[in-house]
């Protein structure tokens, strides 16, 4: 089995009220294959993502390779399989910043409550609300892209933002499994066709915004769906028994300047999914 690495980078210090993180933090003084990255003090970071930002970020994940397979792969290649943690959905870009360094054909799995495909309002500007539809216009590695628990409402209103936008030929690439179509049926045993289980053999990215789960899952910074654990647990296993996996990305905590009634319930809650998520994907034999 391929050793799996793990990659937190804390852009708002919100790991700080979660123990199970922050043991993750300590193990990453000794462990080589943790790294944690202190990104508080990167300026340009929330929720758009500027050239300065994105420079420093592209050192990180290549540091977070180590030195045997920097020499084997090249500086250019992912370290796969890995695990990304990155702070909440304000950052869900890094998962583009990440694929960039795949250098084979791949599909792309999201876990969203939201498209995450908005054209952009600035031309080149990097976004939490449009990053897919960067992979899909600059990635040519990118072969079909599947978002899993997107609300309905926003599947219209992105084919009409696309379609203005003279873009809407991008959603020949994408699948999107509605929120309103998950049942307590698993995915896999639903519909395998319609996340490409089971009929592709192409190598699978993974990239997980908590806000698609259920609010007793998670505590997040966006409006979230209503996908359970099990859900996700059940299609992340089933994915990795029938293909490659070449990396998987978390986000989707809670913004730390976002009020909730109780943060310490908050925190707790996403602390437990956060092992949870941890555990379960340490538990995946992966098809090297």
């Amino acid at each position: 089995m391929k050793s799996i690495k793990i990659t937190v980078q804390d852009f708002t210090g919100v790991y700080a009220e979660q123990p199970f993180m922050q043991g993750l933090r300590k193990a990453a003084s000794t462990d080589g294959e943790i790294r944690w990255f202190d990104c508080t003090r990167i300026d340009g970071t929330d929720c758009y993502c500027d050239d300065e930002a994105q420079a420093i970020l592209r050192k990180q994940i290549e540091f977070s390779k180590t030195p045997a397979l920097r020499q084997a792969q090249g500086p250019s290649s992912i370290s796969t399989p890995g695990i990304h943690f990155f702070d909440n959905g304000n950052y869900h870009y890094m998962s583009k910043l990440w694929t960039d360094s795949i250098r084979e054909p791949f599909d792309l799995v999201v876990f969203d409550h939201h498209p995450d495909m908005q054209p952009p309002r600035f031309e080149g500007i990097l976004s939490c609300g449009g990053w897919i539809k960067e992979v899909l216009d600059n990635n040519k590695f990118v072969q079909n892209v599947t978002v899993i628990g997107v609300a309905d409402h926003l599947i219209e209103e992105i084919h009409e933002d696309l379609s203005q936008a003279n873009a809407a030929d991008i959603l020949d690439r994408v699948t999107f499994i509605r929120e309103s179509e998950l049942t307590a049926v698993t995915l896999e045993g639903r519909s395998p066709d319609r996340v490409h289980l089971t009929s592709h053999t192409t190598p699978v990215y993974i990239s997980i915004d908590k806000d698609a789960l259920n609010t007793q899952e998670a505590a997040t910074n966006w409006d979230q769906g209503s996908l359970t654990f099990e859900q996700l647990a059940e299609t992340l296993q089933a994915l990795a028994q029938n293909r490659k996996i070449l990396g998987i990305d978390i986000c989707g905590e809670r913004a730390r300047d976002m009020g909730f009634e109780d943060t310490a319930a908050a925190d707790a809650l996403n602390n437990t999914l956060n092992e949870k998520l941890y555990n379960q994907l340490q538990s995946i034999h992966y098809i090297i």
